[in-house]
């Protein structure tokens, strides 16, 4: 077997870039590679051609590497439905819940199905890159760990640590890695990557020198900051981060704001609409934002009632309702969508007490029923004319009660969107005429630039910026023997 586990000291250290920047390098020396995730806990997810979930960050790694993504590459997605739950997707497929107090000891299957899953791309493909999942030093979950230092061990996997050196703290936190694990897990520590470097190199070189006296490992190179890359999070921390640093917002800008639900899912769904030049997009749980905007977006969520009755709550649902009222456009994506419906129906529990009602905002002519069958299935249709495509993750199933013009699987109502499909805005054509009627709607100057590369486009292109990157600052030759 030919593989190597990339860790970080921390979530959103940038394993899953490296992972895939790594994937990328690999396919340009000509090995036939693919990432492996063994547990993933995200509520960013891709629907696969064989109708599989997984998550977003290794669909995206998939890509890197030339391949159909599988829900081999990341067999176990935990998707947070409250703080002390998840719900299981085993083999891109619903497998259960999983509660807090089920954590270090409720994941026997869990683990022999990961490590089913990573013997079964070993055995088909030259080499396997792991991205590792929270930190390798979160001693207190080691005794059931099978996605870092246990993934490792059961595979002989050499091991390189990520540390995001732009939060502060990183020599302390590469040394308090490697001090914290025991001595059978330390020695598969080969190494390690510094990521985020904004500075001189010569002011960062003793403590690296310092770090590899202590802890014999080397560093494999230093990554500076990399503007731009910033598509298909699948941490939380990474939401939110649409603007970039520095940008003064321009007063022409359309204006866009992205509901952030306690549970929000998918909301690299607009990710696309923030490539676009011109379109300033927040993610915000302040009413005056959700006012003032010229497009409000309801993103998808994990616990749909849950974040319904949170959005009444916190006065968002007043202002989404008066949108509603002065034309002022508003969309819901997946829950978002159901939300804007006139009930929500479970008959068998999914999220509320089985038989419960609940009332959802009224604007949109719909009933939605969850089914005790989870929806997984990309989707394919027109919009006015235009081909769009997109993958629907749902239990909810939607009935139309009164004549709406259809969108998208869902319905259109003067102002108000709702449709079911994910992914639907990374269509070039529809976004962008989309976004140019809701310009138009809000009397905003704002218009497409047809010029500008498209979603796929830039997709592309910070796949390349990345792989470059490590190309010119990363040991990468050293990496790939090492996972030899």
């Amino acid at each position: 077997m030919t593989g190597i586990l990339i860790a970080g000291t921390s979530s959103d250290a940038g394993k899953s870039l490296v992972v895939t920047a790594l994937c990328r390098a690999a396919r340009r020396r000509g090995v036939d590679v693919t990432p492996f995730k063994a547990q993933n806990m995200s509520n960013n997810s891709m629907v696969c051609a064989d109708g599989s979930e997984i998550g977003r960050a290794q669909y995206l790694q998939a890509t890197a590497a030339g391949i159909e993504p599988t829900s081999a590459m990341n067999p176990v997605l935990l998707k947070p439905g409250t703080d002390r739950r998840s719900f299981v997707v085993l083999r891109g497929k619903p497998g259960g819940v999983l509660e807090a107090g089920e954590y270090t000891t409720g994941r026997r299957h869990l683990a022999e199905a990961a490590w089913a899953a990573y013997d079964e791309l070993a055995a088909t493909h030259d080499m396997v890159i792991c991205e590792g999942a929270g930190s390798p030093a979160e001693i207190n979950l080691r005794r059931g760990d099978y996605t870092n230092m246990g993934l490792a061990r059961a595979k002989g996997l050499p091991v390189v640590l990520v540390g995001d050196i732009d939060r502060g703290g990183v020599l302390a936190s590469l040394f308090g890695t490697w001090a914290l694990l025991d001595d059978d897990d330390r020695a598969l520590l080969a190494g390690y990557i510094i990521n985020k470097f904004r500075g001189d190199d010569a002011i960062l070189a003793p403590g690296l020198e310092e770090i590899t006296r202590r802890t014999g490992m080397p560093s494999f190179g230093v990554l500076p900051w990399v503007p731009g890359v910033w598509l298909d999070g699948e941490d939380a921390l990474e939401v939110g981060r649409w603007r970039h640093e520095g940008d003064a917002v321009d007063p022409s800008a359309l204006r866009v704001a992205v509901v952030r639900f306690p549970r929000i899912s998918n909301a690299t769904d607009v990710d696309a609409i923030a490539g676009e030049s011109g379109v300033d997009v927040q993610v915000t749980t302040d009413p005056q934002t959700c006012e003032a905007a010229d497009v409000l977006v309801l993103p998808g969520s994990r616990s749909t009632v849950s974040d319904l009755a949170w959005l009444r709550r916190c006065g968002i649902a007043k202002v989404v309702t008066r949108r509603a009222e002065q034309g002022r456009t508003v969309v819901g994506i997946c829950g978002g969508y159901q939300m804007l419906c006139r009930t929500i129906l479970d008959p068998d529990g999914q999220e509320t007490a089985p038989g419960s009602v609940v009332e959802g905002l009224g604007l949109l002519p719909v009933e939605v029923d969850f089914a005790a069958t989870k929806t997984l299935t990309l989707s394919h249709g027109t919009w006015r004319g235009i081909e769009v495509g997109g993958y629907e993750i749902h239990h909810g199933v939607c009935r139309l009660l009164d004549d709406a013009e259809a969108f998208l699987d869902g319905v259109h109502v003067g102002a108000v969107w709702g449709t079911m499909w994910h992914g639907a805005f990374e269509h070039d054509e529809f976004r962008r005429t989309w976004l140019a009627e809701a310009a138009r709607h809000a009397g905003s100057s704002w218009r497409p630039n047809g010029d500008e590369k498209g979603y796929q486009a830039r997709r592309e292109a910070m796949i390349e910026t990345l792989a470059d990157a490590v190309e010119a600052h990363v040991d990468v030759d050293r990496i790939m023997r090492l996972a030899r």
